[in-house]
């Protein structure tokens, strides 16, 4: 291979000489002694190659899609693709990294390197420091625990985080346009309804889906025994109220109730030794157990096995079982609050405004005598109040509340479940007396509960009222319902009772009354009777083949799951001994 020359003669003009030869040299061309074509590697440190000026240039990849992000240069990071992003987009490395550009890096000497130290002038990042509010929630949260740490027992090791709150996050509705996140880091503290003791143990644990996947095929028959005490007629004039209209809600300070446990009720106990039955409660604690899959707050039920297998399922008496619960299934249920732990809008002191507004309400709605004679509207059955003592009673000026106790016999395969159930009045349908059950749902705080106004709602709207409080309230009215079901009532009577004012929990009104057949308004809530049923014969064959001795129920206070202890027989006895000497 040799350059070639060419040489052109022209031909003479009249401007140019017989002597004029112009020579063209061909440019750089890399010679190729394996093949034909360019060469593969190329050397362009040849001072004719015309890439020589950039030989000692450092070179990256760079593509015309990429993006510098407003520099016009960037030497510190590699382009690496990343394929695991459908979109293809492209993520920086540091250039730190595996495929760093080692050519754009700073070089030291090694002779140097000893005594050479990069200096870090980044910014340090600025500490984190929390809202006051959400600094106040801790500290008091860090003195629950320390408080319970030190109050706790040192022997109890496996059984402290039985006792442990509940940490639950509760989000805020996300329906208005999904950014309201205020609060969304809320958690609410709940303690087991009793400490857990070093001796009690664990016999099973039955999680809540589990709970309501049970079902009994067959419903049990049922037998009235016997009845007690008495009922008053219903007075038909509630049930023209509206919110305009609204009643006051009375007050009666001369009533009695008696939440007599299992028991404590002699007859109940006379039954036991008849063998009349072999399982014995009463229609809350059955109601309770059959509504326990909807159940947020945690409670407990202690049950007993006698040798002859008889079991009793009883409650504590001092425990807060027969108080009712609001807003327990809302998204935002009520919050102890550390400024104001006694407020009128605490968890404890709503039970008991709503536990107040239930009894009251119940009574209001009967028709009353003007005069203690005139009982015309009173039904007697065979047996008196077993609670109320007349010598007692008659010298404090009280007198039993209208309520009439029926004992019932539920006969399901080799289970024969004697309960005592209560009604609560009597109204007339169609010509034909009919049984009912009275309860009352409140209104606190709509704001606060995460409610509708039922002044605004009630007349027009009622559906949406009570659809409402099926969200926020679903397993007390589930109880309601099973309550009534249990108690053969053919009506059950819901009344909606609200505060006169947000700030006054003292005085309250009745916006309105509504009647529901109790078995129709399980289906519309989705309660199925045999899933109650199935609940209850389930707890009873897992406690037929226990030994005997005492044991209970309880509901964890941190995750869905009933916890079932066996304790030994002297339990919750010292606290009943306590009670007593201070009587």
């Amino acid at each position: 291979h040799f350059p070639l020359y060419v040489h052109f003669a022209l031909r003479p003009h009249h401007y140019c000489s017989h002597n004029t030869t112009m020579v063209f040299s061909l440019p750089y061309v890399p010679a190729n002694t394996s093949s034909w074509g360019p060469p593969k590697d190329e050397d362009i440190s040849n001072p004719n190659n015309p890439m020589n000026k950039w030989a000692n240039l450092p070179y990256a990849p760079y593509s015309r899609g990429d993006r510098l992000s407003g520099r016009s240069v960037d030497f510190t990071s590699t382009w690496k693709s990343n394929s695991d992003r459908n979109d293809g987009r492209r993520t920086r490395e540091s250039s730190s990294g595996k495929n760093a550009n080692e050519e754009f890096q700073y070089k030291v000497e090694k002779s140097e390197q000893a005594s050479f130290q990069l200096v870090d002038t980044a910014k340090a990042p600025k500490r984190f420091v929390a809202p006051a509010k959400k600094r106040a929630q801790q500290q008091s949260r860090l003195r629950q625990l320390n408080a319970r740490a030190r109050g706790g027992n040192e022997q109890q090791k496996d059984t402290g985080r039985y006792n442990q709150p509940q940490r639950t996050r509760r989000r805020n509705n996300w329906g208005k346009g999904g950014n309201n996140r205020k609060n969304w880091h809320h958690r609410v503290d709940r303690q087991a309804s009793v400490a857990v003791k070093a001796d009690w143990v664990v016999v099973d644990e039955i999680t809540f889906p589990v709970l309501s996947k049970q079902r009994s095929e067959d419903l049990p028959s049922e037998e009235d025994l016997f009845s007690c005490g008495f009922l008053d007629q219903y007075n038909d004039a509630y049930e023209r109220v509206t919110s305009k209209t609204a009643v006051p809600l009375k007050r009666f300070e001369n009533k009695e109730f008696y939440p007599v446990t299992t028991t404590d009720d002699p007859v109940i106990e006379n039954l036991a030794i008849e063998q009349t039955g072999n399982v014995f409660a009463t229609d809350v604690i059955l109601a309770h157990l059959m509504a326990s899959p909807r159940s947020v707050i945690p409670w407990d039920i202690v049950v007993q096995k006698l040798p002859n297998g008889t079991l009793f399922f009883d409650k504590r008496d001092s425990s807060q079982f027969d108080f009712l619960t609001v807003s327990e299934t809302a998204n935002q249920p009520p919050l102890r609050s550390d400024d104001d732990p006694e407020g009128i809008n605490s968890p404890e002191r709503l039970s008991l405004e709503a536990t107040t507004i239930n009894q009251n309400f119940s009574q209001q709605i009967l028709r009353q005598s003007k005069t203690p004679n005139n009982q015309s509207h009173r039904k007697n059955f065979d047996l008196a109040n077993p609670f109320y003592d007349e010598d007692d009673g008659a010298a404090n000026g009280m007198e039993p509340a209208s309520v009439a106790y029926k004992y019932r016999r539920f006969t399901l395969g080799d289970i024969r479940l004697v309960c005592r159930c209560e009604l609560h009045g009597l109204v007339q349908k169609r010509g034909e007396e009919q049984t009912m059950t009275a309860f009352a749902l409140n209104e606190w705080d709509s704001k606060l509960s995460g409610g509708i106004n039922w002044r605004d709602k009630i007349d027009t709207q009622r559906g949406a009222v009570l659809a409402t409080e099926l969200k926020n309230n679903s397993c007390k009215l589930a109880k309601w319902t099973a309550q009534s079901i249990l108690a053969g009532a053919d009506q059950m009577k819901i009344g909606y009772v609200s505060r006169v004012t947000k700030s006054n929990a003292y005085e309250h009104v009745i916006l309105a009354t509504q009647f529901y057949k109790p078995k129709e308004f399980a289906q519309q809530t989705t309660l199925s009777v045999n899933s109650m049923w199935g609940i209850v014969k389930m707890l009873v064959e897992f406690f037929g083949g226990k030994d005997e001795g005492k044991y209970v129920i309880m509901r964890d206070p941190n995750k869905p799951i009933l916890r079932i202890f066996s304790v030994p027989p002297s339990t919750f006895e010292e606290d009943d001994n306590d009670e007593e000497d201070e009587e």
